[in-house]
């Protein structure tokens, strides 16, 4: 019986790869839910792998070298808050400036897992009692959450998110659909603490391209004084002992 044609190319791709990563086949599976066994039948040529299992090694591969990148960027962001969501607003990383700021407000330890970033701005437990321009923000908030969810193929998860968002207090339907969309890609906003009003704007940015999927359910808000005096006081803030809460 003639035995068929060991696809011993792609395999030898696959283990270069590797190589250049510095990645072993435990590491590839681990990363990806592949079994250390399909992938050493690939790179000997016994298997032909689907398009759908590159697909997931290469994506998890490069999900990692990102998330090492953003980690790094947030970082040095320092002393301003900066988080890593993914697209529920979920906060996946966040730089030591971000607990420290918002630990000056309220009790972080007390919020559930995961942490979201919209509901914290919108629960009257959370940050919204100390949000100077409360209203305007969620408006805002809403509105980007809406259109992301019209603009793209909308989940139970996005529905969820937009109706729990609409239940808080004060919440109106009609802020979702508004006469026109601000497409700055600052969100003004304006704590109060001791009296005293902090100013910043914050940049909330998509990760990726259209051709790296995983890498565009991810987004990075970054904070940034507003103002001098928001500046001082900044730094006055994380300086208290509170701030290390």
């Amino acid at each position: 019986m003639n035995k068929l044609p060991r696809n011993t190319e792609l395999g030898d791709l696959l283990k270069q790869w590797r190589g250049v990563r510095g990645r072993s086949q435990l590491d590839i599976s681990l990363d990806t839910g592949i079994s250390q066994r399909q992938i050493s039948f690939i790179e000997s040529g016994r298997s032909v792998p689907g398009r759908s299992t590159l697909m997931g090694i290469a994506q998890a591969d490069e999900m990692k070298s990102i998330t090492k990148a953003l980690a790094r960027m947030i970082a040095r962001h320092e002393p301003y808050p900066a988080i890593i969501m993914d697209r529920y607003w979920n906060v996946l990383l966040a730089n030591d400036a971000a607990p420290r700021f918002f630990g000056c407000f309220i009790d972080m330890s007390e919020r559930p897992a995961p942490r979201n970033l919209l509901h914290l701005m919108f629960d009257p437990k959370g940050m919204r009692p100390f949000i100077a321009n409360w209203e305007a923000l969620a408006k805002i908030l809403i509105q980007r959450v809406h259109q992301e969810a019209t603009g793209h193929v909308v989940d139970q998860k996005t529905k969820d998110l937009v109706a729990d968002l609409l239940a808080y207090p004060d919440v109106q339907p009609d802020w979702r659909a508004p006469e026109t969309l601000s497409t700055l890609p600052m969100i003004p906003i304006s704590f109060v603490k001791d009296g005293a009003i902090m100013n910043y704007f914050s940049l909330v940015t998509t990760v990726g391209t259209p051709q790296a999927i995983a890498a565009q359910e991810l987004r990075v808000e970054c904070m940034y004084p507003a103002d001098d005096e928001t500046e001082v006081f900044h730094a006055k803030l994380l300086a208290a002992p509170s701030a290390t809460h």
